[in-house]
């Protein structure tokens, strides 16, 4: 039964990603759940609440919420910590509010995700621990693609369905994959050394060289899904690394 048409959930898997103040003392705050996927509720009297809800219901924390309600917005009626609090460091903040806002974007509210609720948990897992946060984000990405129905053919080639080649250049056409060519490597301009496009088949991405070429492909890849809506998570990190 989807979450629309249910009259009571309680405790259900969840984290927040994003709220919004409403009214004097109450926010909306949207929802990402394990079996309802995304969905908006109403959170009343939160606001300067602090030994209260307000306390958990930020980005980042594992939740188990209730709600009831059978409009697009429920009402929010329950929300407590899974475990202890445990912040992402400042240096990664935005690399979780990028996640949010790729959830945001891509899902449909009330269309349950179990597979991706549970990659990005276990993204937001690893953004707390050491992994290096660039190769952390490029296997999200891949592997949301692949949930998405949008995952990227990195083995062989379009035409002649031959394995990649290590030390051969392809392009790489989002609309059917990779094509051998006679190039210099240019990721920019979409062009990958195969050795590339096999390390982000097998999720090996301790290369630095590879971590960052594949960063333009997975980036068109998304492109295509957004249809030209605007990350403001990623013009925020690319100035970031501007200045």
């Amino acid at each position: 039964m989807s979450s629309a048409n249910s009259h009571r959930i309680q405790l259900q898997p969840a984290y927040v990603l994003h709220h919004r103040p409403y009214r004097d003392t109450s926010r909306i705050v949207e929802l990402f759940t394990r079996d309802y996927g995304r969905l908006t509720v109403f959170a009343r009297g939160v606001r300067g609440n602090k030994s209260g809800w307000s306390a958990a219901l930020q980005p980042f924390q594992s939740l188990l919420v209730s709600w009831s309600g059978r409009g697009e917005a429920g009402q929010l009626s329950g929300a407590e910590l899974v475990g202890a609090p445990q912040a992402l460091t400042a240096s990664r903040l935005m690399s979780g509010f990028y996640l949010n806002e790729l959830m945001l974007k891509l899902l449909h509210n009330h269309d349950p995700h179990p597979d991706i609720f549970q990659l990005y948990e276990q993204t937001i897992v690893s953004l707390k621990s050491d992994i290096d946060q660039l190769i952390v984000l490029r296997l999200f990405e891949k592997r949301l693609l692949g949930l998405l129905g949008f995952g990227l053919s990195l083995n062989t080639e379009a035409m002649t369905g031959n394995e990649i080649v290590a030390d051969r250049c392809y392009r790489f056409v989002m609309e059917s994959g990779a094509v051998a060519i006679d190039a210099e490597a240019d990721p920019s301009k979409g062009v990958y050394h195969g050795h590339t496009l096999l390390a982000l088949a097998n999720d090996n991405l301790s290369d630095v060289q590879h971590c960052q070429a594949v960063r333009y492909l997975l980036r068109s890849a998304l492109d295509r899904l957004l249809e030209g809506r605007p990350l403001q998570s990623r013009v925020i990190m690319t100035d970031m690394r501007r200045y």
